[in-house]
């Protein structure tokens, strides 16, 4: 059996990095090309961005974003993305140390044009999980496997992970990335996402407390 079959060959390879400026800290931005169909003939691309010295073998606050263009680039209020991104940039920033890996895996794994397919049939009435079970895809179609060797090419193998989402640590448990803490980010909840966020509590287990959507209205991250 050659030693490329899919049950060895690599899941993505790392391309380069650069310098990122941004309004919060001078990040470093890592490039990745996943192997196999995606956007173009080398594959879907995903982006790390690491500040500070994150392979020293201690903990590393993590973020593992999944990109949602409406909501990090358009400023949608539909959803919490974009108020996420910001939010774990914002903490990295403030720590000194971090990674964000930037997933690119819009609409829970649907697509752009079927998330907007989707936002139609939820203002027909629909939730978030409805709409894509109605387009014939699962409520999460989000794979998390890329993960391992994102955090392997950096060398980090615990992180305080920031997110809601207990599939989230439970997928990096399983690929052995240890999730030592988890820190919550509950930010920007408005009119237009309100029942959104309350469609990923309680269908999709997402863990959101009243105290700390209180504490995030004010503008506390």
């Amino acid at each position: 059996m050659s030693d490329t079959t899919p049950a060895t060959a690599p899941l993505l390879d790392y391309v380069t990095s650069c310098a990122l400026p941004t309004p919060r800290a001078q990040f470093t931005l890592h490039a990745f090309v996943e192997h196999g169909p995606g956007y173009g003939p080398a594959g879907k691309e995903h982006l790390a961005m690491a500040l500070g010295d994150i392979g020293n073998g201690e903990p590393v606050l993590a973020r593992v974003h999944s990109e949602c263009l409406t909501g990090d680039v358009l400023f949608s209020q539909r959803c919490d993305c974009g108020a996420q991104l910001e939010g774990a940039l914002k903490r990295i920033a403030a720590e000194g140390r971090g990674v964000l890996l930037y997933l690119r895996q819009e609409g829970r794994g649907i697509g752009l044009v079927n998330k907007i397919r989707a936002y139609r049939l939820q203002e027909a009435g629909a939730d978030t999980v409805e709409a894509n079970l109605q387009l014939g895809f699962h409520a999460d179609a989000r794979n998390y496997e890329l993960c391992r060797p994102m955090l392997e090419q950096f060398g980090i193998r615990q992180v305080k992970l920031m997110t809601n989402n207990p599939r989230k640590i439970d997928a990096l448990t399983r690929l052995g990335i240890a999730v030592t803490e988890r820190v919550p980010l509950l930010v920007n909840r408005n009119a237009f996402n309100n029942g959104y966020l309350n469609t990923k509590q309680a269908k999709l287990g997402h863990m959101m407390t009243a105290q700390l959507d209180a504490v995030a209205e004010d503008g506390e991250l």
